[in-house]
């Protein structure tokens, strides 16, 4: 229960070297120890809690909780706070319990503030034209239908107003700073809400944000770090004079290293060291970490930039007006170019120099290459690298939100609707380039690039290998522990129970929907049924959560298409024949993985190994540092899915022929 201050305690105070405006605004909790808060100031109204821990500091110096060499105005103290050495003041806060503010120039709220909410990001175009409206319960999929779909004002609209609102809900004046919290050695802190367990230490400056800390998911905030118009997710970490301005950091991503953004938005397990970003909109797992590095005006997810990478958006016209997309998995190699506006296929490589305004989003799983300056692109192929497969297996791995409110939708799926379409399409697109050039063309053009005869054939072969995959991982999954007797049990067992899925799927930055799905979201965010951002975020989760029933009911249509077949005549026979087809695209996929991996186990690869000796000596260092092939675990794991696919095929073959 909190008390207004006796006579005697006023007076035991004013003798620590404390003052106040009008002790009759000070109160305090019911058996506060006031021997533990000297030479401080205090105006407005002022709560003081109890002062009965230590904090034990690194190097094992004990700190009594209380308050000293501090101005208060307007603030309210939770117990066990030790607040000290404050430079100018703090005003206008709540302070949550066992909260540690030390060595801090200022901290103030000066105006009704939303704390970062409701900041407006010129994310793609940076002069404007694809604003999203940050807020604290932001995930990728809303801004990606706010940032994307501007042939659709209405529910762009809808959508501001429903961040909006939610900013104006978050709207005090006065501020927030969690429970066990700890602010060191910072500088300016304005407008900014702060929450339980996050650490700031040595800031520069914070102006205007939101930083969402959780017991679970603590948020630090290093050294020389400046932050203006922010907001800041749970679990992330933001470093070694990190400046960011009009920016979204999303769930446990990583900042650091002088990295520097402005209007761009981050979203779940993101990283950017060293370099810069302008207007981009990272979606999950989007990566950069090289000095030299510039992500400008661009769309990427599940992406790493390798060293120097670039692109220019402005044409020295009319400004820079124009973006890219790189859709996900899309990577690029050192000392990458692209002139946007230009669009990457997923799961491509980017190799090169690029100014032809490039669309390869029919042609996923490519190499893009500059050859003597022509782009040249060689299709399906990153399907049977060892790089692909391992960025699919390390994402799960690395995705490091332990928050259990997880905003963003993430499927890591490498084969899905999504990238099967474009596989389709991409290999009808394929067998149309080589019967309209004939099959004995040396080479083919496709939007600014050129595909050599030998590069096309392999592309139709690889992406067959694809599509029979996935259709077969499809259908395996749903038959393999169905109830079924014969071939009209078997056919009744295939059928979809789920209405959803047919027709175009989408990618909205991580979460892989039918297109029909997100219409019917959309009429629901138009027609008021979805009337909050929290609303909408749990329409988006079961969007998610619906993946796998609506995965089958596209594959199934497709399925039957593409092997022929019709699904009221389709029988055991039919499955086993693509069953075996399944078994031998996923052997010659690891295979080709398995082929790719050996190369990193070359003579050449073993060049500057074994310092100042021979051969052998090469060899020896070598495996000391990287190990041998056959024990590489990358290595070992395809080996056991080769071993572990076959014998689930074989397995479903018997089932099927006992028919």
């Amino acid at each position: 229960m909190n008390r207004h201050l006796s006579p005697a305690e006023i007076r035991l105070l004013e003798n620590q070297g404390c003052s106040a405006a009008d002790w009759s605004t000070v109160v305090i909790a019911d058996g506060t120890d006031l021997r533990y808060v000297r030479n401080s100031r205090f105006s407005g109204k002022v709560t003081l809690g109890l002062f009965e821990k230590s904090f034990t500091m690194p190097g094992g110096v004990e700190k009594h909780s209380g308050i000293n060499m501090a101005t208060l105005h307007n603030v309210e103290v939770g117990d066990n706070c030790c607040i000290e050495n404050i430079k100018n003041y703090i005003a206008n806060y709540r302070i949550g319990a066992d909260t540690f503010i030390e060595n801090v120039d200022i901290i103030l709220v000066d105006k009704p503030s939303t704390f970062g909410n409701g900041v407006e990001v010129s994310v793609l175009i940076e002069t404007g034209g694809r604003e999203v409206v940050i807020h604290d319960r932001l995930s990728a999929h809303e801004a990606y239908i706010e940032a994307m779909y501007r042939h659709r004002p209405k529910v762009v609209k809808r959508l501001q107003d429903m961040a909006r609102a939610y900013a104006e809900s978050r709207k005090s004046e006065r501020g927030e700073i969690g429970d066990h919290v700890t602010i060191a050695d910072a500088g300016y802190i304005k407008n900014v809400n702060i929450g339980p367990y996050c650490k700031i230490e040595g800031a520069g400056r914070l102006k205007n944000g939101t930083i969402v800390s959780k017991e679970q998911a603590p948020v630090h905030i290093g050294y020389g770090v400046v932050l203006d118009d922010f907001i800041v997710q749970s679990g992330s970490s933001i470093e070694d004079g990190t400046m960011l301005t009009r920016c979204f950091v999303g769930q446990s991503c990583i900042m650091g290293h002088t990295y520097s953004a402005s209007d761009s938005l981050f979203f779940s397990n993101c990283q950017g060291e060293n370099g810069e970003a302008c207007a981009i909109f990272a979606g999950p797992f989007t990566v950069t970490h090289h000095k030299s590095t510039l992500l400008i005006a661009g769309m990427f997810s599940f992406m790493n930039a390798g060293s120097g990478s670039n692109q220019s958006n402005h044409m020295y016209k009319l400004g820079p007006i124009h973006q890219g997309h790189m859709e996900r998995g899309a990577k690029t190699s050192s000392d990458s170019y692209i002139l946007w506006p230009a669009r990457v296929g997923a799961f491509s490589l980017v190799m090169g120099r690029f100014v032809g305004n490039i669309d390869t989003s029919d042609l996923p799983f490519s190499y893009l290459i500059e050859n003597k300056g022509e782009a040249m692109l060689v299709p399906g192929v990153n399907l049977k690298s060892v790089g692909t497969i391992r960025d699919a297996q390390k994402w799960p791995k690395r995705d490091g939100r332990k928050d259990p409110d997880k905003l963003d939708q993430i499927n890591y799926n490498l084969l899905s609707p999504f990238t099967m379409q474009k596989a389709l399409r991409g290999q009808k697109l394929l067998r149309q380039l080589r019967d309209t050039s004939g099959p004995a063309s040396a080479a083919y053009s496709y939007h600014s690039t050129k595909i050599t005869n030998s590069a096309l054939q392999k592309g139709i072969r690889l992406y067959d290998l694809a599509i029979t995959k996935f259709l077969g991982n499809s259908l395996i999954q749903r038959i393999k522990d169905a109830a079924w007797a014969n071939d009209t049990e078997l056919r009744k067992a295939l059928v979809p129970d789920f209405p959803s899925g047919h027709g175009e799927w989408v990618d909205l930055a991580g979460l892989i929907a039918p297109k029909l799905e997100v219409d019917a979201l959309i009429a629901d965010v138009l027609s008021h049924k979805i009337d909050s951002v929290d609303a909408l975020n749990q329409r988006l989760a079961k969007l998610h959560g619906d993946y796998y029933d609506m995965e089958w009911t596209w594959a199934y249509r497709v399925f039957h298409e593409y092997f022929g077949l019709d699904p009221e005549d389709v029988t055991s026979k039919d499955l086993i024949h693509i069953v075996e087809k399944w078994i031998e695209a996923v052997t010659t996929i690891d295979n080709a993985v398995y082929a790719d991996a050996k190369k990193e186990f070359s003579l050449s690869a073993k060049t500057g190994f074994g310092a100042d000796g021979s051969i052998f000596d090469a060899e020896k260092d070598f495996e000391q540092v990287r190990g041998i092939f056959e024990s590489n675990s990358f290595v070992k794991s395809v080996c056991e899915h080769i071993e572990k696919k076959t014998a689930l095929g074989q397995g479903v073959i018997e089932r099927l022929k006992s028919i």
